[in-house]
């Protein structure tokens, strides 16, 4: 159809100010002209059908009882009976709380649903309309939908107070508490509640609600706009802007709304007579004109009118305008293409001429000196307009505060003195050089100035007191900066790449940003009130720059310093007692790095990879890593609160004085360098370490380990990869130790572990860790054997370990060593975790009920080479590893509780496993993947001797 009605929806967020809109969100496909005739009194439809073919067409009705005095052709559904007394409506008591609104809330949903379910078949004004069909399902429809005898069905009826309605009793709701509810509501949701009852309706249709109609871009005929200006005669705002035949709207809105104050038309032809008539609106106050042809293109439009306050012709098509309005304060011809323009209107404050690029510049200068109250001009884009103009503007508008410039090539503020002027923009103005800046240091009221893309400017030098804000944005030329305003707040600095020197003094300064200022080399600040500053990419910059941030230097509240990528910094040095965090990222060229900042939390030093001294003396530190910092040679750390310490990879640290009382963390892997009298002297100042790495750090000896007894709370010691010969010391010093690692300590001898399995030595330790040793078997077996308090047990690369059968005498319990009467059960392993990859010896592994591990959940032998035997009856045992065993033949799992299994790359039978697993009644996992001898057709039998498999993983086809 032609013309569509699409639904409404919010202009403004304001409750009383919504507008009318056809929405496309309900695209109901309705024909306006069929539904604008309505007797509304008796319920009655006299619609005619639609024109064309009338398929599809629904005859809907707008007048939903809107407004107190229906029109003579459209008026409320309801019949005249029903009609509440609007006037009775100032007797009614006023709702001063919002105590009932949650409760309204909660009923919402259940009484538009209960409409919605009544309504399938409603008929829109006699219409016989299914809402089922097409898009009219679950849709919202404009008006309260009738019954074909023109009656509602779901109007309820009111009885003391109570709506009755299938059978179900409602508490109504006063008048004044469904108004202020409904002032809350878009148009689209007013129009919903109307379905719900008669009252509702009512209160929906209070022309509070409907006193901005929007039919922007919405395809209306007169007809209907007619129809409309009748139903709401006292509407104050109306939108036609892409209307058709905005002309005949506009001029039938300007004789039927007496109340509108508020016009926006546009995109389409305005004729001299709509300018004409405009006096014909009294309470006109804001005309907005868009993308308009005004008049026949080649006529003066006058534009006459007492009252009006604001005037937008933007976008426009017209050669020349005549403005008188003596009322008139802002004024926009933004984008319009007139050759002249002449106003009289003394009380104008704002004009914006932007981009206006056929006025000349004597017709520009005409506007604005006629206009003696001006105080903001927008004239950007106006490239004519010369020096002369702005100084015979300076001289007739003494009230000037924004100026906006922007573009105009032919100024350069040579001789123009505008000392009111608080804003000014002069974006991409070639004329502005450094002479400039004494017109504009004149202007002692200026606290916004902009001067982006001013390509021949060298030095901006400002002592402006009130200045809040400058941009200085691709200023390719300019070298040097120097502003001196105790009120700068703001400053951007971008993409000057020729910017060597910056001096700021500010009482205001917050934040400062000067982020890829590749040539700044001199940096001065006075700023009182700076607590974060970014120097990101500032690759020039010196290690003088240090003074600028210490104590002393210009800053003292900083709190927030970065300097990443700065990498022309070699000596950094920092005293400051504010500077809470510090960035040195990237500055590959630091060899030296003093921090006294008693404060400081946060240090950033990825990629500082040449640093050789570093002293954080004292500082806030609560963690530190540099492990980062390869070179590191010498290093000094006092921290109160810092608690977790990273050297790993410190291969060349010699000298470390560490003095952090609270440290319980210490990572010293690979700090080849680190001596006993360093090891000694940490243990000393840092009394609660709990964790202590010293991987790799082969010049630690007996002496070191020694002073580990000062180290009462050390819970977890890894000496692994060292050339540690005996650990006695370790074990008289270190009597809380829990977790102990000794990986491929191989200068260990078979004897080294006795303590631990004869004498009782480290009675707390639960985890051990002799990966890659070269303790024989014997001395495994007796560990394991003796030491049945470990949890966990790594073995891993044990070359000289060989069968590990638990069921032999060599790993039987030792006797209790209490009375039997008192036990009542034998002693049992707490072992849990047993780790045995890759011991390319073992052949058997055997773990009876007898062994008595019944704690054991984690086994794993994976790459364990030359296993070919396994046979477990562990109760606890949840996952066993025998991946890449690829001598296996012989599995037997007692194991109820094994949930994962891993056979990958094993060379066992398919009937082996599928017996093995029979017996593992919570298997879910099984890895057969690479198995040569179990083909990927056999899964359903290994389901089916395992139903609780969720997960088989095999090979797609057979080996």
């Amino acid at each position: 159809m032609d013309d569509v009605y699409d639904g409404m929806e919010i202009e403004d967020e304001a409750p009383d100010r919504i507008v009318l809109e056809f929405a496309g969100e309900l695209d109901m496909g309705i024909d306006l002209n069929s539904f604008l005739d309505v007797d509304s009194m008796t319920g009655h439809n006299y619609v005619a059908e639609s024109s064309s073919s009338g398929q599809g067409a629904t005859g809907v009705n707008l007048n939903l009882a809107l407004g107190d005095a229906p029109s003579s052709s459209s008026s409320a559904v309801v019949p005249e009976r029903e009609v509440p007394d609007h006037d009775s409506h100032n007797k009614r008591p006023k709702v001063h709380s919002f105590s009932l609104f949650q409760s309204f809330c909660n009923d919402w949903d259940r009484k538009l649903a209960s409409a919605s379910s009544d309504n399938e078949n409603y008929d829109f004004l006699g219409r016989g309309y299914n809402i089922n069909q097409g898009s009219f399902k679950n849709e919202f429809h404009y008006l309260s939908p009738v019954l074909n005898d023109g009656k509602s069905e779901n109007v309820s009826d009111s009885s003391n107070g109570r709506d009755i309605r299938d059978g179900e009793v409602r508490m109504d709701l006063t008048d004044d508490l469904l108004h202020m509810v409904f002032s809350f509501l878009d148009h689209i949701n007013l129009c919903r509640a109307a379905k719900v009852c008669r009252q509702w309706r009512t209160a929906s249709a209070h022309e509070d609600f409907w006193k901005r109609l929007n039919f922007e871009n919405r395809n209306i005929s007169l007809e209907q706009f007619e129809d409309m200006c009748r139903r709401y005669p006292k509407a104050t705002q109306l939108n036609i802007n892409g209307a058709p035949v905005i002309h005949l709207l506009a001029m039938k809105a300007m004789s039927s709304l007496r109340n509108l104050e508020v016009l926006i038309v546009g995109k389409g032809q305005l004729g001299e007579t709509f300018f004409q008539d405009l006096t014909g609106c009294p309470k006109l106050r804001s005309l907005i004109v868009n993308d308009a042809t005004l008049g026949n293109g080649i006529q003066e439009i006058p534009i006459y009118h007492d009252q009006l306050r604001h005037l937008q012709i933007v976008k426009c098509r017209v050669l020349r305008i005549s403005v008188r309005c003596s009322q008139l304060e802002t004024l926009s011809l933004k984008r319009s293409s007139m050759a002249h323009a002449a106003l009289n209107c003394p009380l104008l404050h704002d004009l914006d001429i932007a981009s206006c690029h056929k006025l000349s510049d004597a017709a520009i200068r005409s506007a604005a000196t006629s206009c003696p109250l001006l105080e903001s001009l927008d004239m950007s884009n106006c490239s004519c307009v010369s020096d002369e103009t702005l100084r015979e503007i300076a001289l007739t508008c003494a009230n000037l505060h924004v100026l906006n410039a922007s573009y105009c090539q032919n100024i350069s503020l040579e001789s123009v003195r505008l000392p009111m002027l608080t804003v000014l923009k002069l974006h991409s103005c070639e004329g502005i050089t450094s002479a400039s800046m004494t017109a504009i240091a004149y202007s002692s009221m200026l606290e916004v100035l902009e001067l982006d893309n001013c390509g021949l400017l060298t030095s901006v030098s400002l002592d402006l007191p009130r200045l809040q804000n400058i941009r200085l944005v691709h200023c390719r030329k300019l070298i040097e900066l120097n502003l001196r305003s105790l009120g700068l707040s703001s400053i951007k600095v971008s993409n000057c790449p020729s910017l060597q020197r910056i001096s700021i003094t500010s009482n205001s300064l917050q934040k400062l940003v000067l982020q890829k200022q590749e040539s700044l080399t001199t940096l001065a600040l006075q700023c009182q009130s700076l607590c974060e500053v970014d120097l990101t990419d500032c690759e020039s910059l010196t290690n003088s720059i240090c003074e600028v941030f210490s104590d002393g230097g210009g800053c003292p509240l900083l709190r927030s310093l970065t300097l990443d990528n700065c990498e022309s910094l070699t000596v950094v040095s920092f005293r400051s007692t504010t500077l809470v965090d510090l960035s040195l990222a990237g500055c590959r060229a630091i060899s030296s790095l003093e921090l006294n900042c008693p404060f400081l939390e946060h240090v950033s030093l990825d990629g500082c990879d040449h640093l050789e001294r570093a002293s954080f003396f004292p500082v806030g530190l609560q963690s530190l890593n540099l492990g980062i910092c390869p070179k590191l040679s010498s290093l000094h750390i006092e921290a109160a609160r810092m608690v977790l310490l990273e050297l790993k990879g410190c291969g060349v640290l010699s000298e470390a004085s560490i003095n952090c009382p609270l440290l319980t963390s210490l990572d010293a892997s690979f700090c080849s360098q680190l001596t006993d009298d360093c090891l000694s002297a940490t243990t000393t100042s840092c009394p609660l370490i709990e964790s202590l790495i010293l991987m790799s750090c082969p010049s630690v000896g007996p002496d070191g380990l020694s002073s580990l007894r000062w180290l009462r709370h050390l819970i977890s010691l890894d000496l692994s990869y060292t050339f540690l010969t005996n650990l006695q010391p370790v074990f008289d010093s270190c009597l809380q130790l829990k977790v102990l690692k000794l990986q491929a300590c191989k200068y260990l001898t078979d004897s080294s572990l006795e303590p631990l399995y004869k004498n009782g030595a480290l009675p707390s330790l639960c985890d051990l860790d002799l990966s890659y040793g070269t303790l024989c078997q014997s001395a495994i077996e007796e560990l394991l054997a003796c030491c049945t308090h470990l949890t966990h047990v790594s073995l891993n690369g044990c070359v000289n370990m060989h069968d590990l059968d638990w069921g032999s005498d060599a790993y039987q319990l030792p006797e209790p060593t209490i009375d039997l009467e008192l036990s009542a059960e034998q002693p049992s392993r707490l072992l849990q975790n047993l780790n045995c990859v890759g011991c390319l010896n073992i052949k058997k592994v055997i773990i009876p009920s007898v062994a008595r591990c019944l704690h054991l959940s984690s086994l794993n032998l994976s790459l364990s080479a030359n296993l070919k035997e396994v046979d477990l009856a562990c109760y606890n045992l949840c996952f066993l590893n025998l991946s890449n065993c690829c001598s296996l033949e012989i599995l037997k799992l007692e194991c109820p509780k094994l949930s994962s299994l891993f056979l990958q790359s094993c060379n066992i039978n398919e009937d082996t496993v599928n017996v093995a697993i029979s017996q593992c009644n919570m298997l879910e996992t099984l890895d057969v993947r690479f198995c040569p001898k179990i083909h990927p057709v056999s899964m359903g039998r290994l389901r089916a001797a395992c139903p609780n498999l969720k997960r088989i993983f095999s090979s797609l086809a057979s080996m």
